[in-house]
């Protein structure tokens, strides 16, 4: 788990946002990203390690892999939009499944949006930054 403070340029501390991903690469690419957005974040590598840091920390945005050792993103996604705590939480798909059937799958397990890998990291940018707006 990684956790950065971040600032915005009137003191106010950036809304949060979970990245899950089981490959070390991606998350850390993910992070590099998120650090020069200047985004507040925190990782998770499996399922139940997501579901239980947004149980835990709230954050207002998931970056979910939807192949995960554990649970799939489908399963993960279904449990957050099903738990009162957790159900207003944005999710973005981030797959390399891009057939438009998986990403009907992803939408109708309650994810927002989908990213394909390999990440255009403009694209990404650009969805982050519209759901943490």
């Amino acid at each position: 788990m990684i956790f950065e403070d971040s600032f915005n340029s009137s003191n106010n501390i950036q809304p949060l946002i979970l990245a899950v991903d089981d490959n070390e690469d991606n998350l850390q690419l993910i992070s590099q990203l998120l650090v020069i957005m200047n985004c507040c974040f925190v990782t998770a590598k499996d399922g139940k390690e997501a579901l239980n840091m947004a149980q835990t920390y709230q954050p207002k945005l998931i970056l979910l892999d939807m192949m995960l050792p554990d649970l799939s993103g489908i399963e993960v996604a279904n449990c957050l939009k099903q738990n009162p705590q957790t159900k207003e939480i944005s999710i973005i798909a981030v797959t390399a499944m891009a057939r438009e059937e998986d990403k009907e799958r992803f939408a109708m397990a309650g994810c927002d949006d989908c990213v394909t890998k390999p990440y255009v990291i403009d694209e990404l940018e650009a969805i982050i930054r519209r759901y943490i707006s």
